[in-house]
């Protein structure tokens, strides 16, 4: 099998982190050689990070070049369109709506980019944009958006609901597991 590359993108404090775990474990689970990257940028809560999730038979680096992401999965919306460089051609970007406020815009030097998603789609790349905000929220908790997030992605791989579940099992705390795992349950049925 190709490697395949999966860019998870959001601000400092959303779980990105927490997600690519996740995601390497059910990768792991699953016997492919992976490779996850430490997180990049300012993890502290509101700088904008990334971690790099490659997988495949045989996977030599963590890093992701530009042109090569198979996924962006971002956790705020100006996070998505940071990155979008990195999508190849025929890559997918999944895309939590919310907006989350960067510097530039709290102080006023800045306005917020208006329609991101759809000026992302009109420039040819491929956008599964929803609001995995409100979907966490459902869940019981709004830390929970990483979680919805995984379950969207978990529509665009061959491997079992059960497996995912799994993995989220072995990832999160036990008095935590219910609500994530509805987290991911909606976000896989939006």
């Amino acid at each position: 099998m190709e490697t395949k590359n999966i860019m998870i993108v959001g601000v400092g404090g959303q779980g990105t982190l927490l997600a690519s775990k996740l995601l390497g474990r059910l990768l792991l689970d699953k016997g492919y050689d992976v490779k996850v990257s430490e997180v990049h940028g300012m993890s502290q809560r509101g700088g904008s990070v990334v971690t790099y999730v490659r997988f495949g038979d045989k996977v030599y680096s963590p890093i992701i070049d530009k042109g090569e992401a198979d996924f962006i999965v971002s956790f705020e919306l100006l996070e998505a369109a940071r990155w979008t460089e990195y999508l190849k051609k025929g890559g997918k970007i999944v895309t939590n709506t919310q907006q989350m406020n960067p510097m530039p815009v709290i102080t006023g030097a800045a306005a917020y980019p208006q329609e991101l998603a759809e000026k992302m789609a009109a420039a040819g790349m491929d956008v599964d944009a929803f609001d995995a905000l409100a979907l966490a929220q459902e869940a019981g908790s709004s830390k929970a958006v990483n979680i919805v997030l995984m379950g969207r992605l978990s529509r665009y791989f061959d491997i079992s609901e059960e497996e995912w579940h799994a993995a989220i099992a072995k990832s999160v705390p036990e008095k935590f597991l219910e609500m994530n795992q509805k987290a991911f349950t909606l976000g896989r049925q939006a």
